[in-house]
């Protein structure tokens, strides 16, 4: 038997993102290892809890766990039937209830299982190894008894989460429970720092110092969220640099510890990439998707469900393109299939013009391609769907008042005369609004001020709740003393209205309705550049006195890295067609295999309470411009009406998630 860390990361010399190696880990070092002496012929039974079969989904399909050998999946508090021919493979917390039921599994008389493999999410404690080793029954049976350290969410190529989905209302509760939000950072940081173990990466740690206003001011839990997460983040790996065969001894890549105040506007401004407004706007349940097709039979038209994910080369492409470029670019694939296809010629009997609708249908009909246009007319579907939603509800207008707001060009002033005049606005759209308002002008909801802005919105003392839990996140408090922090709010000397961004001139901008970046963006620039204030940032490595530098030194950096191939903006709705700005999502298609290969030293961001979409986005987008991996990590990935809905739980203890909705 071996108690020890998988001890290989590597499966090849071609460089791997953050997604392929955790799916490499969890089907080679885990499901592959158990192939040994006489099992190797033989299917075997897979065991997981809730929170492994979580892990395992988000990483493999099934068939690649078929092809490891794995011929069926079992759940371990489930009653199962005694397989004693078979070995079983246990993908298990360290808990003492799994331990509990993995043992009583296997010993006595008769086993479920002839043997077992045994890999742990994340470390043991000395007391469940010593209760394994008492049972003599089990001992002989016992495989493998190993620790994976891989307890997290792959669920993007550079994203993860760590599926606390209370954590807003734990940590940023109105009743700062320090007991309940103490054991959420806990576990929080025992899942991250799984990451580095799987990963084989020795982090620099910084994070986002406490924001104390004056010596009179006391700091509160909330304040030091990010600095108790830093620490206990550097506890854990401080154990894996002892424990771990291999484990860096030096920093490989930062880490850069944040939270949800950081930036309150991000997860409620409508973000136009098309990925964020399928799930902004459509009713998907994560990426699952449903839509009708045309029955077979000829019958009524039949739901089909698919996933929007990175094995659909069409959605990987057009993900991050802005809503208006993906219906474009979806038009002009359409175009491009219709014109190499004879069959598809003929159909076209005048000249003119045909509608993306029309080529679709077209397409439709030509059944020997209907495996290549499958996936195409599915996006022509929802790309129509969302802009039809753009229109109905006019979001382009409310759109350009939402950037407006944050880049000071809008003010109370055209929050009113939009409210006053777009009466049949929705219920959410409203209320987001408003959120974006109090973030940038949290003295409007001050007493009746705030009561007053809901009537005109008629929005219901519920959605107030959103409005002022705002404050909870540290917003109100630091907007009165803008010197204090870096995040404060900007003032431009042109404008007379106060701007929660600063416009980024260095980065010229291609799309109207595109001016809003996330926080994450400056701030990981800063941390690449070495230019983030250590004041504010602090370090746990407590590096020598040249640590301002770290961030060169780590980045293997070409000297392009810093030059933005963005176009300059154009106040079209799409950008023009011949455009590549190099981090667009064909530009990436395109060049990702090879550059991956060259970049440097990854970078690493946590967010607690949860990241938005177009924080994982910026993410891909700076991979290529910085040249170095750049990969999101957070509590959850929330889009605005789940965050809403967290957001209002913070003063309604009463209520769960389940029964409180926008």
């Amino acid at each position: 038997m071996s108690y020890s860390d998988s001890d290989s990361s590597s499966y090849g010399g071609d460089y791997k993102n953050f997604r392929q190696i955790t799916r490499d880990r969890l089907l080679y070092e885990m499901l592959r290892s158990a192939k040994t002496g006489d099992s190797k012929s033989t299917w075997k039974v897979l065991i997981m809890d809730k929170l492994t079969v979580k892990i395992m989904s988000w990483s493999c399909k099934m068939a690649d766990i078929t092809e490891e050998g794995v011929s069926l999946v079992e759940d371990i508090y489930r009653r199962r039937q005694p397989l004693p021919s078979m070995d079983a493979i246990y993908f298990i917390q360290p808990s003492k209830e799994n331990v509990i039921m993995f043992l009583s599994d296997m010993s006595g008389r008769s086993p479920l299982y002839k043997k077992a493999f045994v890999f742990f999410s994340s470390p043991i404690s000395r007391e469940l190894v010593a209760q394994v080793k008492r049972d003599s029954t089990v001992l002989p049976r016992i495989g493998a008894l190993r620790e994976m350290n891989l307890e997290y969410f792959p669920i993007d190529s550079q994203g993860f989460i760590t599926d606390n989905e209370r954590a807003l209302e734990d940590l940023f509760g109105d009743d700062e429970n320090t007991r309940r939000g103490d054991a959420c950072l806990n576990v929080m940081a025992s899942r991250i720092a799984t990451v580095f173990a799987s990963l084989r990466d020795f982090p620099f740690v910084r994070y986002r110092a406490a924001k104390s206003l004056d010596a009179n001011t006391m700091t509160t839990f909330r304040d030091l969220i990010p600095t108790k997460l830093a620490a206990g983040i550097w506890n854990c790996l401080a154990k894996y640099k002892q424990s771990i065969p291999n484990f860096p001894q030096t920093e490989t890549c930062e880490l850069l510890v944040l939270d949800r105040s950081i930036d309150q506007i991000a997860p409620v401004i409508h973000e136009w990439t098309y990925d964020a407004m399928c799930h902004d706007l459509l009713s998907m349940e994560g990426n699952k998707y449903v839509h009708e097709v045309p029955s077979k039979t000829g019958g009524a038209p039949e739901k089909k469900e698919v996933m929007l994910e990175d094995h659909d080369p069409v959605w990987l492409e057009l993900r991050h393109a802005h809503i208006a470029d993906a219906s474009e670019r979806l038009h002009e694939k359409m175009t491009n299939f219709v014109s190499k296809n004879k069959a598809a010629q003929m159909q076209q009997r005048d000249g003119s013009e045909l509608s993306t609708r029309d080529l679709q249908k077209m397409v439709q009909a030509l059944p020997q391609y209907s495996e290549q246009i499958d996936k195409l007319s599915l996006h022509v579907e929802i790309a129509a769907k969302i802009n039809r939603i753009i229109r109905e509800m006019g979001l382009r207008e409310l759109g350009q008042l939402q950037q407006d707001l944050v880049f000071g060009d809008a003010g109370m002033k055209e929050v009113i005369k939009f409210l006053t005049a777009k009466e049949d606005a929705t219920r959410e759209h409203k209320l987001r609004l408003l959120m974006i308002l109090a973030a940038i002008y949290p003295e409007k909801f001050e007493g009746e001020k705030g009561l007053n802005l809901m009537k005109l919105a008629k929005l219901p003392m519920d959605d107030m709740n959103a409005v002022n839990n705002m404050r909870l996140l540290g917003g109100a408090t630091e907007t009165k003393k803008s010197t204090m922090s870096s995040f404060s709010l900007k003032f431009d000397m042109h404008k007379k209205k106060r701007a929660a961004r600063k416009e980024r001139t260095s980065e010229e901008e291609t799309w109207q309705l595109s001016r809003f970046y996330p926080m994450i963006e400056e701030l990981i620039e800063k941390l690449c550049k070495g230019e983030l204030p250590k004041e504010d940032y602090p370090c746990m490595n407590d590096p020598s006195p040249s640590f301002h530098g770290t961030s060169q030194v780590l980045s293997s950096n070409p000297t392009s890295a810093a030059h933005s191939m963005r176009s300059r903006r154009t106040p079209t709705w799409a950008r023009p067609r011949n455009s590549d700005d190099g981090y667009s999502s064909d530009s990436v298609l395109r060049h990702e295999s090879s550059d991956f290969k060259k970049l440097g030293n990854r970078i690493f961001v946590f967010i607690v309470g949860g990241a938005t979409r177009s924080e994982l986005r910026v993410c891909h987008k700076l991979t290529t411009k910085l040249r170095r991996e750049v990969v999101l990590g957070s509590s959850s990935l929330d889009d605005p009406p789940q965050f809403i809905t967290k957001l209002k739980l913070l003063t309604a203890n009463e209520l769960s998630l389940d029964d409180l909705q926008i």
